[in-house]
């Protein structure tokens, strides 16, 4: 067998990657109504595993109107629109706050869950933020 030809992957292989980007995926959409769960990253995930292992659903997020532009903007230019960015700490410090005010009781959790936020705002500010024609 030559360096240039590809060997496909054992059939239990793929299905492990089908099933890791499943897993991801799930667990990305608990992440989007949920404060401080993340999102992205399993999606990011998703996506990865996908590759690997199923060509098709990788197709079917990247092409995805809602999914498809945000992950192809971090995957493949490794930045942020600027909409996105407003949204999503809007998003988590709505969400924060509320749950501090009305549903957690105790105080260090409520401390902790300031900083969880902190941090979460500081790393989406610290990425690139992408222009509309980039």
């Amino acid at each position: 067998m030559s360096v240039k030809e590809k060997r496909t992957p054992p059939t239990t292989i793929l299905l492990l990657w089908k099933a890791g980007g499943f897993s991801a995926m799930g667990l990305g959409f608990i992440g989007i109504p949920l404060p401080l769960f993340p999102t992205v990253p399993f999606l990011l995930l998703a996506i990865y595993c996908f590759s690997k292992g199923s060509p098709q659903m990788f197709r079917r997020i990247m092409e995805n109107k809602y999914l498809g532009p945000p992950l192809r903007d971090y995957r493949e230019q490794r930045g942020v629109r600027l909409p996105v960015k407003l949204f999503s700490i809007s998003f988590l410090w709505v969400s924060v706050l509320s749950s501090v005010i009305f549903f957690v009781g105790v105080w260090w959790v409520r401390l902790l869950l300031i900083c969880i936020a902190a941090a979460v705002t500081i790393h989406i500010t610290s990425l690139k933020t992408l222009r509309q024609k980039d």
